[in-house]
């Protein structure tokens, strides 16, 4: 069973699905797109306290109550590369911190190069919580495919600086 709930928020309407023992995905829903039209899933977080939780949790986050998550989760099947950095990321990439592609690929122990790592942020089944958000280019913010179509990189710009991780725009 999935269980699906959401969560507004200021970088728009969060999607979280849980199986019920770990939290398995992390979207921000289409427009026009309920949540709770998904065949096989459901939006109450009333029969999963995981799912409940979750949503807690991403609400003090963006609150500004919550530096991090403290939730199981499950990246489904992906290769052991693709594991190891997203469990780095998890790891040692904290709250108000940033990384680049390049040293993210030394960490994951890995020798998976600096370009492919995007691919791996691209590919994050679990952004926020795992937070591809915190990793960027040498030159720049680099990209960000979460967020509202169009919008991924006002959405990067606008975690970063929640987190302090930038500094808050001009204009």
């Amino acid at each position: 069973m999935t269980y699906s709930g959401s969560i507004a928020t200021p970088v728009g309407v969060i999607a979280v699905h849980s199986d019920g023992v770990a939290i398995t995905r992390v979207t921000w829903p289409r427009a026009g797109r309920s949540v709770a039209s998904v065949p096989g899933e459901s939006q109450d977080a009333e029969r999963d306290p995981l799912l409940a939780e979750a949503l807690a949790q991403l609400g003090a986050y963006f609150a500004g109550e919550r530096s991090g998550f403290d939730l199981p989760f499950d990246l489904g099947p992906q290769s052991d590369v693709t594991n190891a950095v997203l469990h780095a990321l998890y790891d040692t990439v904290g709250h108000g911190q940033t990384v680049t592609y390049g040293e993210l690929a030394e960490r994951s122990g890995t020798t998976v190069p600096a370009r492919a790592i995007g691919a791996i942020m691209g590919a994050n089944p679990i952004p926020i919580i795992v937070p591809c958000h915190r990793v960027v280019a040498s030159d720049g913010l680099g990209g960000y495919s979460g967020g509202a179509p169009g919008e991924g990189l006002l959405t990067k710009r606008w975690l970063l600086e929640h987190e302090g991780a930038l500094p808050t725009a001009l204009f």
